[in-house]
């Protein structure tokens, strides 16, 4: 994907809309871009070296001790958990399909979300989502 794609890919997305061009632009060369194999195993459950991801094509399912609890696409994300409480990942995250990830390594999140105080309460929004849906499918 080119510099262009990939500014035009992460605009589109909810956690970078209220970004601006520039920091699009900024953005795009700051992330990584990562291809996983389908049935790849991305973030492995219990083992640190996690970075955070935002998928660009493809799906993941989220799996908690086997057990299958999420399925991600297109402009979600994962990993800043384990990277924000500084603690090893609680779920596999596996490729269902060829994946292809936008990646930021572990040492520039934080910084990446201080400097965007918008794409920390877009994120925050979806945790809480994530956590609500979550206590849904306990009760």
């Amino acid at each position: 994907m080119n510099g262009d794609e990939l500014i035009d890919t992460f605009s589109s997305f909810t956690l970078f809309a209220d970004l601006s061009r520039p920091q699009l632009e900024a953005l795009a060369h700051i992330f990584e871009e990562e291809w996983f194999a389908e049935g790849q195993r991305v973030v492995h459950q219990g083992f640190g070296g996690v970075g955070f991801y935002v998928i660009l094509h493809g799906e993941a399912a989220v799996r908690i001790d086997g057990v299958e609890r999420a399925r991600l696409g297109r402009g979600e994300f994962f990993g800043e958990l384990s990277i924000l409480l500084d603690e090893p990942p609680a779920a596999d995250v596996m490729a269902i399909t060829p994946l292809r990830c936008g990646s930021l390594p572990r040492s520039q999140l934080e910084d990446f979300l201080l400097a965007h105080p918008t794409v920390s309460l877009r994120m925050l929004q979806v945790e809480l989502r994530r956590l609500r849906a979550s206590n849904q499918w306990r009760a």
